[in-house]
Formats: C-alpha cells, structure tokens, sequence
C-alpha cells in the first residue's frame, strides 16, 4: 500500500470510529434532565441572560403559570417593531439607520442626530484598497466566507483592535455596519464577473441613499425601483434583532464574554448564521416553493398542495427531511410579527412585479401547509417564520440567491453590535460556561497498558 493510499485509509479508519464514539442514546437527555439544544421540554429556550435590546414574545401565562400561545410580538428597546415600521412606512421614509440608532444608543435619534448618523455610515462604507484587492482575488461563490475573512482582515487596519471601552466599541460598531453593504455587494460582483464573465463593476456608495438605497447601487447600478428600496430597508429592519437567544448572537455574547476582540466575535456570529438551520434557512424555503410550483398541477387547488405536503412529512418528495421549511417558530406561536409586516409589503411589490398569482400561490401554500403540520403535531402551534416570505422578495428585488444569507447578517450585524456591547458592559458579568455532563461511568477506568 502506498504512503497516500495508508492515509487515506487511516482517514477512513478513524472516521468510521468516530462514528460508534459519537452515538448517544438520546432519552438520556430526559433521564439525566439535561436540556437539549438548551431547550426545554415545551420547546421554549432556558434562560441563560438578560438583555435590554430585543424581546420575542410568543406566549403569555395565565393565572396558574401555564403557557398560552399568544399572537407574536417583537420589542426593540421596549418599542413593538409593528410600531416603529408603521410610523416609518407612513411618512415614506427609510428606516433602517433609525433602528441601528435606536438598538445601539437605547433610544430614537431625533431628527438632527439621525441626519449626522446617516452621515457617519455614509463616511465609513468605502473598503481599504487591500481588502477590495483580497475580494478580487478570492474564488467561488461563497459570499459569507468572504465576510467573515474580511472582517477579520479589519483587525489590522484597526489601530486599537483590542480595546473594549465603550467608545472604541461603538466606533467599531458603526464602522462594521457601514463596511457589510459594501463588502458584500463587491464580493458578489467579483464572483458573477470570475464565474459567468459578466462586466466587474466597483461602484462606490452615493451621497444622500440610504443604506438599502446605496446597497442596491452598488450591487446593480440604478437598475431598482423604489419600493425594491424601501421592501429591502424593511427586510433589514426585520432581520436586524431577535433577542440574544437566536444561534448567531448567542454566539457572539459566548465569544465575547471570553473578552476577545470585536472582529474575532464577529467573525463567529458570521459563521453561525451561515448555517442551514439559521440565516440559511430561506434557500430551503426557496428550493421547496420552487418544488412546489412544479409539481402542483393547479395552484388554486387546495387539496393537491395538502397532499404534497402531506408526502413532505412522510419524507416521500422533495428532499425527504420530513420538513415543510419556512412553518415553525422556537418562540413565536400564532404568528410570527415580522412576517405579517412583510407579507404587507410582499403583496405590494408582487403587484409590481407582475407576480400576484404566485404571491397567491405562496398564500395558499402557507395555509395549507399550518394546517397539515397542526394535524401531525397537535399539541403544538404553528405559524409561518419570516424565512417564509424573504426568499420571495429577495427574488422579486432581483437579488441573487448567493447574498439573500450575507443580506441576514447586513442586518443583524447590529443587533450583534448591541448585544456585544450589553455583554461587556453590565456589572458582575461572567465568561459564559455550561456545563455538559459525561455519560461515561463515573467509575469506569481504563488502565495504560504499555507498548
């Protein structure tokens, strides 16, 4: 055998122990009342924190602490989000540098404040030459990497990386969420320009846009409508803040707890979003409509959507998870409140667009879909999350699948800044540290045997 072929089988050999090393007998968890996932039985999250920035709500208890699944509702800073997108859709405005104001600062900028805010990230968009010629010079379409490196590149353009007094922390903030836009927007171009030889176009942010405003020109041109803008701002206001218990900011609260620098935290949040069961979820939802639309002869016909769906659960179709991705929330219930705001606005831009019949069709699939998933589980409730609708709108933007990810976390990138700041700065804090308990023997002990 040669020296590359025993690698590789050493490869093989030790993943295959792997395997029998890492089997666990899951009922263990209830009978060592140990929480899975950090949930408990009933699905809600344990608490492990407190925090002044977002609330999500989905229950309420009753009189006797039992609890009642309520219609959902999202706080940032103690304001409902329904709220604050209503006053700022009622004057016609862009929103979504008021609500990194409001999640950073802890309260609404009044208007002279609000216009040198926007001046400042403004200010902050454009990239070192060194990190547009590192874009230019990576491969594939992997837009998330790209972010994550790149952030991680800020360190050494930073005079004082380390730093965590407030200050420095909020400069970092504001100049992290000016930077995302423009980094990923760079990115996909470099990719489409490398992979489908389509012109490389580098065009820097405008004065006067907004945020959704100049990432929509820096990725396409002027080839947007406004209310392409203003659905887009309203996306990452939805997406900017839930609560520290979500996968991504949870992730950066642990690694700054450890008091390591901003940009190594994250770094780690970037890579936690990526995932499929988190900021990647709207692919999936993408791909199963996409399914859908296929298959089902007549869209207006309720019966047939059931039994597909129906067969999804079975894991018969598609891709035999047994998953109707886009319904199901870990806390809200009844409804999820970001998409009853983006189905306002979804509606709109499909009448523009000219794609009623399929925003009907994603209706129907949605209600239908609560319907199948309550009758198989009827002790829980079920609602559409917002992954639901995002990749739709995403789409009709005219925003490629390769940045409808790396667009969740140029939204949550604040709400990532907000809770890092809240971890280093409350009194009494501690590193985060659970414990994970060993089911091996306590008494069990394997002697050294000599070689």
């Amino acid at each position: 055998m040669s020296t590359e072929h025993k690698k590789e089988y050493l490869i093989y050999k030790l993943s295959d122990e792997m395997k029998s090393c890492t089997k666990m007998d899951a009922e263990l968890f209830k009978k060592l009342d140990v929480k899975r996932g950090l949930r408990n039985e009933d699905g809600t999250g344990v608490l492990v924190g407190l925090t002044n920035i977002g609330n999500v709500v989905g229950y309420e208890r009753d009189s006797d602490g039992k609890l009642i699944p309520i219609e959902g509702k999202l706080f940032f800073r103690g304001y409902e989000v329904k709220d604050l997108v209503h006053a700022i859709m009622k004057d016609g405005r862009f929103g979504f540098e008021e609500i990194a104001f409001l999640l950073l600062s802890g309260r609404l900028p009044d208007e002279e404040e609000l216009e040198s805010f926007k001046e400042l990230i403004f200010d902050n968009m454009p990239l070192e030459h060194q990190t547009i010629l590192h874009i230019i010079e990576l491969e594939g379409d992997d837009i998330m990497n790209i972010l994550a490196r790149s952030v991680m590149e800020f360190y050494t353009f930073d005079e004082n990386p380390d730093d965590v007094s407030r200050d420095n922390l909020m400069r970092q903030s504001i100049e992290l969420i000016s930077k995302f836009p423009t980094i990923i927007a760079y990115a996909y171009n470099m990719y489409r320009h490398k992979e489908h030889g389509r012109s490389l176009h580098i065009r820097d942010a405008k004065a006067g846009l907004s945020l959704a405003e100049n990432f929509l020109f820096m990725l396409k041109g002027s080839d947007y409508t406004p209310l392409d803008a203003r659905t887009l701002d309203l996306l990452l206001i939805l997406h900017s803040e839930h609560g520290g218990g979500n996968n991504s900011t949870f992730t950066v609260r642990v690694t700054s707890s450890t008091g390591t620098d901003t940009y190594s935290s994250i770094a780690a949040g970037i890579g936690s979003l990526k995932g499929p069961k988190h900021g990647g979820a709207n692919l999936k939802v993408c791909d199963m409509i996409s399914y859908l639309k296929g298959v089902v002869k007549d869209w207006e016909n309720e019966d047939e959507i059931a039994t597909y769906i129906r067969r999804m659960l079975n894991k018969e179709v598609f891709d035999k998870s047994g998953l109707v991705y886009g319904i199901g929330h870990a806390v809200y219930t009844k409804s999820d409140p970001r998409t009853v705001l983006l189905k306002e606005m979804a509606a709109e831009l499909a009448a523009e667009k000219g794609r009623l019949k399929e925003f009907e069709f994603l209706q129907r699939i949605e209600k239908v879909a609560i319907k199948v998933v309550s009758q198989k589980s009827p002790s829980k409730n079920f609602c559409a999350n917002v992954d639901f609708y995002s990749g739709f709108v995403y789409d009709c933007i005219g925003i490629p699948r390769e940045i409808y990810t790396p667009l969740f976390a140029m939204a949550r990138i604040v709400g990532w800044c907000a809770h890092r700041k809240e971890e280093l700065n409350f009194e009494g804090r501690r590193i985060i540290r659970p414990a994970y308990r060993c089911i091996t023997d306590e008494n069990e002990y394997i002697p050294l045997k000599s070689r």
